[in-house]
């Protein structure tokens, strides 16, 4: 409780990230298409946010995706760049560019027509863990206009890293316990 006896209100999602972050000493970089730079911008919003934030590449051009991100050139004149597996690569290429432990991804179709055979509203967010931790993607079906599909977009891949994050804390209290280390709630 806070000292005017309501309930203390939970920082912003992008302010856990950042302090989680940091608290590991490891860094985050993002890959942008339709948010144009808009994570970037609610990351660096926050006071000392260089303390885990590396930066960013929008890429909006499908060439850019490519040539800068290392996005496949088949499976993007194949399935176009509203697609889980060019998330999945953009979080990746950004990651392993600039040289971050974290990377994160936005793509979709923020409007006002559709896009590689998309409805306005289909996007896809992507984390790219650490190491070989894996990379994990979410589709999105946002509803409203162009600035509320790329608000909304922006808060799910900050609220996908935070849930990732949390999740490897979980996983590695679980071989702590396992491996009966410190920690151990197992006598």
């Amino acid at each position: 409780m806070a000292a005017s006896g309501r309930p203390a209100q939970e920082p912003p999602v992008v302010s856990q990230v950042l302090g989680i972050l940091v608290g590991r000493g490891q860094t985050l970089a993002v890959a942008e298409s339709l948010t144009g730079g808009m994570v970037a911008a609610e990351i660096t919003d926050v006071p000392g946010a260089s303390r885990a934030f590396r930066g960013s590449v929008t890429a909006y051009a499908s060439d850019v995706k490519r040539d800068v991100l290392g996005v496949s050139g088949a499976l993007l004149a194949e399935r176009g760049a509203v697609d889980a597996e060019v998330a999945r690569q953009l979080a990746v290429g950004v990651r392993r560019l600039l040289g971050a432990d974290w990377g994160l991804a936005t793509t979709g179709v923020a409007g006002p027509e559709r896009q590689d055979g998309m409805p306005v509203g289909t996007v896809h967010v992507a984390v790219s863990a650490p190491g070989d931790g894996g990379v994990v993607a979410q589709r999105l079906n946002l509803r409203g206009d162009r600035a509320a599909i790329r608000i909304g977009s922006v808060r799910a891949v900050l609220a996908l890293l935070r849930n990732e994050l949390l999740h490897a804390d979980f996983r590695a209290g679980q071989i702590t316990e396992q491996n009966g280390e410190d920690g151990c709630l197992q006598p």
